[in-house]
Formats: C-alpha cells, sequence, structure tokens
C-alpha cells in the first residue's frame, strides 16, 4: 500500500478551522487527504509542535529543517521520498505522486453541498439543520455573501408555489377563471381537504387539518 507522511509546521491542529480565521489552504488540503484515503493510501500527519520527534527522527526532514527552518515545512514524502516541500500539495499532485487515478473535475464540493445544504434548511424551516450546515460552512471557509445568496435562492424558490397558489385564488375570486366542476376538471371528492368517508373529522388529507 502507498504510505503518505505529511509534516506540517508547528500549529494548534491541521484542519484550518481552529484559532480566530479559518485557512481555506489547511481545509482544502484536509479534504484533499480523505480523498487520497479513500482511495486505499495510508495517510499520516505530524505536527512539529506535537510530535517533534518524528521530524528529528528522519533525515530527510531534518535535513530540510536544517536547510531551510520552518519555510521547509510541509514536506510530503510518498513511499520515504520527498515529493514537496514549502507548500501543500494539489489533490492533482497527491494523486499523481501516490500512483493514483487523477480524479475527475466536479463542481459539487464540500462547500458547495453546504450551501446545498443551508438551501435545504431554509425550504424545510429547519432552525437546527441551518445552524449546523452554517456552522460547517463557515469552517470550510464559504463566504457570508455566498451563504446569504443561497438563502435567497432558497426562500425565492419557497415562495414561489405559495405565490403561485394565491394568485390562482385571487383569478378564482375575480370570476377570472373557470369555477364549475365541470370546467376545472375537480370532482367532489378530489380536493386535498375533503374529508375521507364523506364525515367532516381528523380524517382530513391535509397534514394540517384537524
Amino acid at each position: 500500500m502507498t504510505a503518505v507522511h505529511v509534516f506540517d509546521p508547528a500549529m494548534c491542529c491541521s484542519t484550518g478551522v481552529c484559532g480566530p480565521s479559518v485557512d481555506p489552504e489547511l481545509v482544502r488540503f484536509a479534504a484533499d487527504l480523505d480523498w487520497l484515503k479513500g482511495q486505499g493510501v495510508s495517510v499520516e500527519r505530524f505536527n512539529l509542535s506535537q510530535a517533534p520527534g518524528a521530524f528529528a527522527a528522519d533525515a530527510a526532514v531534518k535535513a530540510a529543517l536544517e536547510a531551510k527552518g520552518e519555510a521547509g515545512l510541509p514536506l510530503v514524502k510518498v513511499d520515504g521520498a520527498v515529493r514537496s516541500s514549502g507548500v501543500y500539495p494539489s489533490r492533482g499532485e497527491l494523486a499523481a505522486g501516490s500512483g493514483v487515478a487523477a480524479p475527475e473535475a466536479s463542481l459539487f464540493t464540500e462547500a458547495v453541498a453546504e450551501l446545498v445544504a443551508i438551501g435545504a434548511a431554509i425550504a424545510a424551516n429547519c432552525e437546527p439543520c441551518f445552524k449546523f450546515h452554517y456552522d460547517k460552512a463557515r469552517k470550510l471557509g464559504v463566504s457570508r455573501d455566498d451563504m446569504h445568496r443561497a438563502v435567497t435562492l432558497a426562500q425565492s424558490v419557497k415562495d414561489a408555489p405559495a405565490r403561485a397558489v394565491r394568485e390562482l385564488a385571487e383569478r378564482f375570486l375575480r370570476g377570472d377563471a373557470p369555477t364549475s366542476q365541470k370546467e376545472t376538471g375537480a370532482t367532489a371528492t378530489s380536493g386535498c381537504c375533503e374529508p375521507q368517508g364523506g364525515k367532516e373529522s381528523a380524517n382530513s388529507k391535509c397534514s394540517g387539518s384537524s
């Protein structure tokens, strides 16, 4: 199995979401490493502030630190060979260095998925869902402007059926639309709120009926 070892500079964590601001580069790289794991590659990360012994024990990493200091980090090794130093490689570069098929280009990133989820939360009137996906989107580096666009679009889509029904009702009430059952194609039992069994009861088909 191909093994990838990442030697990170000193930092509190490798996710990129800790501290006062989100580091989108770290977030991106963490996602790329998760993808690499999904391709069957063994991935291990070492943080200089948390595992200094791993840096001292690796000759190539030790040499990079002696020559460049922390500017030589992050350092990425694949099966023992140094593949990059001083930068976080892209997903394509990780794939090429690890001998796995290059990822297909996709617009549906984790950030896009969270924007979709935010829109769905608005459509469902789900407050906990919105808070959860807002937090995930923020940690992925999604801007407030983009989240606002997702909310606005979702609300617009959500409002469209209500506007259409209201306009239908107004046409009927103005007399601009057919009113007989024959003209509208309705039957005596085709309404969603028509009580089942012909009795006014809780058996109404509308979920909001009582």
